[in-house]
């Protein structure tokens, strides 16, 4: 599902932060593989991968326990864990990352694999920064605008009269 990538860095690490945090800095669109300490030792099959989005990271599977998202974090399991980082056209991660089922809050693995808030907090302003300014703009555009809000309202009123004379609630539905 995930087309390979460039190694950028293959490392044991028992702090996560500095690597997230670099990935981060980067605006990295990629990937990372990770093996916890029991795939370390021959103990298990303990591998997992997060992508990147601009740096910030964007799903999270692991293959051990065959589950996405959020759980797939906590499958991980404790540090040291085996980090390889790859570099990915962002394009390339286009269609996995339509999974909304593999979806993780931008701040979750600085949360839950590094246990660093600030980094946390950092990766989430730069997802409202990279992602969320955009739609929240226009959302708020949308609004503002009263005429267009006004012809929805009267498509679905017109559709609701239409749907109750259909069925036979004509006669209960005051104009």
């Amino acid at each position: 599902m995930i087309p390979e990538g460039e190694l950028l860095r293959s490392r044991v690490l028992t702090d996560l932060s500095p690597a997230l945090s670099d990935v981060l800095d980067r605006r990295l669109d990629g990937y990372a593989l990770l093996a916890s300490r029991h795939s370390l030792l021959g103990d298990g099959d303990e591998r997992g991968v997060i992508t990147f989005e601009a740096g910030v990271p964007a799903l999270a599977y692991h293959a051990g326990t065959d589950r996405g998202g959020p759980p797939a974090l906590s499958d991980l399991g404790p540090p040291p864990y085996q980090f390889e980082l790859y570099a990915l056209e962002a394009d390339a991660l286009e269609f996995p990352h339509r999974a909304d089922e593999l979806r993780v809050r931008p701040g979750a693995v600085a949360e839950r694999l590094a246990d660093d808030p600030a980094l946390a907090d950092r990766t989430r302003e730069a997802a409202g920064e990279a992602v969320g300014r955009g739609r929240e703009d226009s959302i708020e555009a949308f609004l503002e605008n009263e005429a267009a809000i006004e012809d929805i309202r009267q498509s679905a009123r017109e559709e609701a009269l239409d749907r109750a004379t259909e069925w036979g609630f004509a006669d209960a539905v005051g104009e």
